[in-house]
């Protein structure tokens, strides 16, 4: 089984449309193992019933931003360690600063091609087939 089939990806963003843009996006590279959630607090709580392999999580949210969201999952043991990439329209060095410091693993830029997701996601985990 391929990576790609075995990863179990947790997509977050408050936005109807852009969740489905980013499932869209994953499933175009090959991902068929995507939850969704609509706001960081449904994440967390997704991730402590089910966690995933990695995240992708939008930075403007209601409730639980994306650095609040990554802050939380990095100070829950059985999470910690779980890659995580922030999606944000507009990349505020503070933000890309303050998610270095929690442990961010990457970002990428809205608007993004698929292309440009899986070349992001590739320098989190490797190449993907």
């Amino acid at each position: 089984m391929s990576l790609l089939a075995q990863l179990r990806i947790l997509a977050v963003d408050d936005t109807t449309t852009s969740r489905m843009l980013l499932r869209d996006a994953l499933e175009t590279i090959g991902f068929r193992n995507i939850a969704v959630a609509a706001d960081g607090e449904q994440a967390m709580q997704m991730m402590m019933k089910t966690p995933s392999h990695l995240i992708i999580s939008d930075m403007n949210m209601p409730k639980m931003d994306g650095l609040q969201l990554l802050k939380a999952i990095r100070t829950y043991k059985p999470t910690a360690r779980v890659p995580f990439m922030i999606l944000t329209g507009n990349a505020d060095k503070n933000v890309l600063v303050e998610g270095r410091k929690l442990g961010l693993n990457n970002y990428l830029n809205k608007p993004f091609t698929p292309a440009d997701l899986k070349k992001a996601l590739e320098a989190i985990v490797g190449r993907l087939h």
